[in-house]
């Protein structure tokens, strides 16, 4: 009987790039939105309840203090709104300005359009994004009487926000969670008895508000 001359080769195939199972998650494309929608509710949270704390280190009426945080979410939001619009629309203009080159002078292809950044959309989410981490503080202040009471209540539900807000931002973006989480929770704690701290110096040095 003749000997098999058959000859097997292993071979490895590629990955077929339509198949959705083989596709890799590409995590730098949420880069844009994750970094405004996280460091919108930071800010959020971070100067809120710093400016309530600061009010608190000298004043114990819970409407003086939740009308500072009302006034400083209201120019946080237009703040954060008006220079992402800026920041995000002179990029638009860079990358059109490069496209338009790129072509001979001609104008963008539709699949070159869908790609280009949006800056009211960025806007919008960076103004949404602070305004719900603004809301943590003067909800957490609005039902308390007491003033120390208050602030302690404030300080906690700021760190479980904080907390929340790193661990999501470290899920989406596959980094530690628990790092992630600690250095926004620690750096919040710092704004926080900075403003506190001196602002309590400087109305017992005899300013009178």
């Amino acid at each position: 009987m003749a000997a098999s001359n058959d000859v097997h080769i292993n071979v490895t195939l590629p990955k077929n790039e339509t198949d959705p199972d083989c596709q890799i998650t590409d995590y730098t494309q949420r880069a844009q939105w994750l970094r405004a929608a996280v460091l919108g509710a930071n800010d959020g949270l971070v100067s809120i309840a710093s400016l309530m704390m600061g009010v608190g280190a000298v004043k114990t009426d819970v409407k003086a203090m939740i009308l500072i945080g009302f006034a400083g979410l209201v120019a946080g939001a237009s703040s954060m709104a008006i220079g992402e619009f800026v920041s995000v629309y002179s990029q638009l203009d860079i990358e059109v300005a490069q496209m338009k080159r790129e072509n001979g002078g001609g104008g963008e292809e539709e699949g070159e359009k869908e790609q280009l950044p949006n800056p009211v959309q960025a806007a919008s989410a960076s103004a949404l994004a602070f305004t719900v981490g603004a809301i943590v503080p003067l909800l957490a202040a609005s039902f308390i009487d007491n003033h120390k009471v208050r602030l302690g209540v404030v300080v906690a539900a700021v760190t479980v926000a904080l907390a929340v807000f790193g661990a999501v931002g470290a899920v989406l973006g596959k980094t530690s969670v628990a790092k992630s989480g600690a250095r926004v929770v620690v750096g919040g704690w710092m704004a926080m008895a900075i403003t506190f701290g001196l602002t309590k110096l400087i109305g017992s040095n005899g300013l009178q508000m």
